[in-house]
């Protein structure tokens, strides 16, 4: 089977066929990816993968499409995920504090994701109103049910991988909040921090918070400036990219202070751009290139409509410029200075 071209005209003209039967348009760039796709899974028969290499991508394929389904149903939304340990004791001040800021931030409009399980994800979900909460529960050996805030809410979400559940995570969220917790929540919180330092996501708040005198988080920063920024592994701008709340008010204001005037931001080409709740003034953008030049490959940061390139969000004036491609850190810093003006 190896010498079969998958690109035959009679195979694509079979794919477009099925596709356009299903109410798709084939010749349209979704319908070009679903060509893709179908491609993909006929290339894994031709190849002679094991039955359980299928079932592992079979199963991924599923759980992201129907993911995927239940978010697209609340698009506009701003969503914060709350990570944090499942132990955390209901009396707990780190329980009380979740719980305390998953209700503040949705007063304020946004929807809560977090897993289904007790502890910190419990809390999580205890605040905010049904409505606005979504549980990614993920299936282990010990966890046979989701708690009893989110089961049966129809966005509970159930997960047989880790990395799926956290692709959602990651793909829904406009900010994120950690409690203190053992290694799946430093798991969780590092991939964050990696994600945003090398440019894989787009940059959001992550605020780290605990209960009222409480010192995890105090330890811990000091666990990555000693070892982490001191030996040179890190450097000093990727401090940067979380913040240490003082209280739940603190936390909650860093969040909504960060959408302020900065709305989001895509690569169009070489170009970064970031999309504006309000446009800057000449003087700005001249403050900015003399602060941030480091950021500049080459050219100078301007303001600008949307390209033509782009298709949301048009009506939002831009920030463009020819980005490095490093330094996320210091592209936080350049965020924080435009909701500073």
């Amino acid at each position: 089977m190896d010498n079969i071209d998958i690109n035959d005209p009679k195979i694509l003209e079979a794919i477009q066929a099925l596709i356009a039967k299903c109410g798709g348009a084939p010749q349209s760039f979704e319908g070009e990816l679903v060509t893709q796709l179908i491609q993909t899974s006929l290339r894994l028969m031709m190849e002679g993968h094991d039955a359980g290499q299928l079932k592992l991508i079979t199963r991924s394929i599923k759980e992201m499409r129907y993911a995927f389904r239940i978010f697209n149903q609340y698009k506009g939304i701003r969503r914060i995920s709350i990570f944090g340990s499942a132990r955390t004791p209901e009396d707990h001040p780190d329980y009380i504090a979740a719980k305390k800021f998953s209700a503040q931030i949705a007063e304020t409009g946004w929807m809560c994701i977090t897993g289904a399980g007790n502890g910190i994800m419990k809390a999580g979900l205890e605040g905010p109103k049904k409505e606005s909460s979504f549980g990614l529960s993920i299936r282990l050996p010990f966890e046979t049910s989701a708690n009893s805030v989110i089961e049966g809410d129809p966005k509970l979400i159930s997960f047989r991988y880790f990395f799926t559940r956290k692709l959602m995570f990651m793909s829904h969220s406009d900010a994120a909040a950690v409690f203190p917790g053992g290694v799946g929540t430093l798991d969780e919180l590092f991939e964050i921090l990696t994600l945003i330092q090398t440019g894989r996501s787009n940059i959001m708040p992550l605020v780290l918070v605990e209960g009222e005198g409480g010192i995890y988080w105090k330890n811990w920063d000091n666990y990555v400036r000693n070892h982490l920024l001191k030996n040179g592994w890190i450097c000093a701008e990727d401090t940067n990219l979380y913040h240490i709340a003082t209280d739940i008010q603190d936390a909650v204001q860093h969040v909504q202070k960060f959408y302020r005037r900065y709305h989001s931001s895509r690569y169009v080409g070489d170009l970064l751009v970031l999309r504006l709740q309000e446009p800057l003034s000449a003087q700005q953008v001249d403050q900015l290139n003399h602060q941030f030049h480091r950021l500049v490959e080459s050219g100078r940061m301007e303001m600008s409509p949307a390209l033509k390139e782009e298709t949301d969000h048009l009506q939002l004036p831009r920030l463009i410029f020819r980005h490095t491609r490093r330094d996320f850190g210091l592209l936080r810093l350049l965020i924080d200075q435009i909701n500073n003006f």
